[in-house]
């Protein structure tokens, strides 16, 4: 399917993740079809009836072809894109949507993933998680948001800790003894080999540029889910 085409998708669920975050499950029309297939880190375009134009991480493993997930913050200043998903947007809705991109791929040779989000950030990092699992790629996720009822996808994330190759990492600097997270520490700490993803508001990212300056550009991804010149927060990205 060509990237510019768009095809159309019926929102089979709408599901509570944490404060101001929904989880929008979207399955394709007819339901007998499969969606077209993503890699880890990919997004799409959702056309909204309004006329907006919006980008979301997908979340889901990719190896499903069935569904898409997508995780929406509701951003205090939308301009009517999270707004519209979150106050008009219900269950059996139809919508339009582009075929996935993807421009924060997981690199799948590396010997250990280490995973930084800040808040809705976590959503392209949760495909990353379902990737490094199926590959069998040890990981770690040090997630930031603001308290714990900010935090979306706990539960799943929870899921994994009994795994020997999984570390979780959570901390919600609002809460009694909360701090900022400390990147210089997590990236001076990493093994040879490991590679090191972020995708978090913009203070995040550039403390999270100027920490990782010295390591070799190959084992450095990120993602902005905000233009760096827009305040807006609801999922999108650059």
């Amino acid at each position: 399917m060509n990237t510019q085409e768009t095809l159309q998708v019926r929102v089979r669920a709408v599901t509570y993740e944490a404060e101001g975050i929904l989880g929008f499950e979207l399955v394709p029309m007819p339901p007998q079809k499969e969606l077209p297939p993503f890699t880890a880190g990919s997004h799409i375009d959702l056309h909204l009836p309004n006329g907006l134009l919006r980008s979301y991480s997908l979340l889901n493993a990719p190896h499903e072809r069935h569904r898409y997930l997508i995780g929406v913050n509701k951003d205090a200043q939308s301009r009517g894109g999270s707004r519209y998903l979150h106050e008009v947007l219900r269950a059996g809705d139809t919508l339009a949507v582009s075929a996935p991109r993807n421009n924060f791929l997981l690199d799948e040779t590396a010997s250990l993933n280490v995973f930084i989000a800040g808040g809705i950030g976590i959503t392209p990092l949760m495909s990353m998680i379902a990737r490094s699992q199926a590959l069998g790629t040890p990981w770690k996720l040090h997630y930031a948001a603001r308290t714990r009822r900010n935090a979306a996808f706990l539960d799943a994330l929870h899921g994994y800790h009994n795994d020997p190759n999984v570390e979780l990492s959570l901390n919600f600097d609002q809460e009694p003894g909360g701090r900022m997270l400390d990147l210089s520490a997590i990236v001076q700490a990493l093994p040879p080999g490991a590679h090191v993803y972020c995708c978090g508001p913009l203070p995040m990212l550039a403390a999270y540029e100027q920490a990782t300056a010295g390591l070799p550009p190959e084992r450095v991804h990120m993602e902005y889910f905000a233009a760096r010149e827009a305040a807006a927060t609801d999922g999108g990205f650059i």
